[in-house]
């Protein structure tokens, strides 16, 4: 049968409700949450105490995410907020990173050392 024949599919719309989607993105989260305490007890105490003072601030996609704050606030004891515009926010800083080669090179350095 000739390609043309075939039926066009149509888009299917679904919807999906809170638990549902809650239950998708559970080993998501899972593993987010883990990467996070591993990433606490490993860094270095100043740079502790700088997060325990002004918390993590969450960027990406993920940001958006209802109620990952939230999550992430009751396991770790610590400030979180949102970025103000975080599907772009990780975006921006990188093209600042860009343009500031001497920084960018000296945290190539840094994480090739660690």
């Amino acid at each position: 049968m000739p390609t043309h024949c075939l039926p066009r599919p149509r888009p299917k719309i679904i919807v999906l409700n809170d638990t549902e989607i809650r239950e998708a993105l559970s080993e998501w989260v899972a593993t987010l949450m883990n990467a996070i305490r591993v990433g606490l007890e490993r860094i270095p105490p100043e740079l502790s105490a700088d997060i325990s003072d002004r918390g993590i601030v969450l960027t990406g996609g993920g940001a958006l995410l209802k109620d990952l704050d939230r999550r992430i606030r009751e396991e770790t004891g610590l400030p979180i907020s949102i970025a103000d515009d975080p599907l772009c926010c990780v975006v921006l800083g990188t093209g600042k990173m860009l343009d500031d080669f001497r920084l960018l090179r000296k945290l190539s350095i840094d994480s090739m050392a660690a």
